[in-house]
């Protein structure tokens, strides 16, 4: 039997304009505090440098690199990025665990605050529309938000495009086999002690910090 064909209005070329429009009246409903941070004498924080945030957020510690190819953006671009949000106090620079050479990237405690507050302010103005769609669109809208979300984090949506977690988990996954091994937790290997009973020092050939080797 021949699939019957879908409805005009649940074809992705007829249901992407109305998510467009969607989005588009969001914008102007959350225009007037976009970034926006209380008691900051209204600064705000740009679009871009929000993106950089919510990375952060779900990928505390990353570096420059991995944030970079999250966003599709050019590293010199995000570095410009992370300068201005360190400025603010929103984002901190620290030493990586695994290369001297490598700063890792982490939200401070001002900047979770900013992410917060903007969500609280965003959810806010969402509920005082919803209250006023019918029961049966708002059960329809909230299904349709979760099946949009499912696709959108279920993999790429053009060629050569990863996941943000893809891209989040090879890095922690990087950091895991570079990451330096501490001397009390390096395995023994068959060489590595003295053999069953051989009555042998342990510490017998072990350098000392000068570099000589105890007689």
């Amino acid at each position: 039997m021949n699939a019957q064909p879908a409805p005009a209005s649940r074809r992705p070329a007829d249901v992407a304009p109305v998510a467009c429009d969607a989005i588009e009246l969001l914008d102007l409903v959350w225009d007037t505090d976009r970034g926006q941070e209380p008691g900051s004498g209204g600064s705000t924080v740009s679009a871009s440098q929000l993106r950089v945030l919510r990375c952060l957020e779900r990928g505390d510690g990353i570096n420059l690199r991995t944030l970079s190819e999250l966003l599709g953006s050019p590293p010199s671009s995000v570095s410009r990025l992370c300068d201005r949000l360190e400025a603010t106090g929103l984002v901190e620079r620290g030493p990586s665990p695994v290369s001297r050479r490598e700063l890792t990237l982490r939200l401070t405690g001002r900047g979770r605050g900013h992410l917060r507050g903007l969500r609280e302010r965003r959810e806010e103005s969402l509920r005082r529309v919803v209250r006023a769609m019918p029961p049966a669109a708002r059960s329809a809208l909230r299904d349709g938000l979760d099946g949009f979300r499912a696709a959108l984090e279920a993999g790429p949506q053009a060629p050569g495009e990863r996941p943000g977690d893809t891209i989040l988990s090879e890095a922690a996954a990087g950091a895991a086999r570079t990451a330096p091994v501490r001397r009390d937790e390096a395995p023994l290997g068959p060489s590595s002690g003295p053999s069953s009973g051989s009555g042998a020092d342990p510490g017998a050939g072990a350098a000392e910090p000068g570099g000589a080797v105890p007689r």
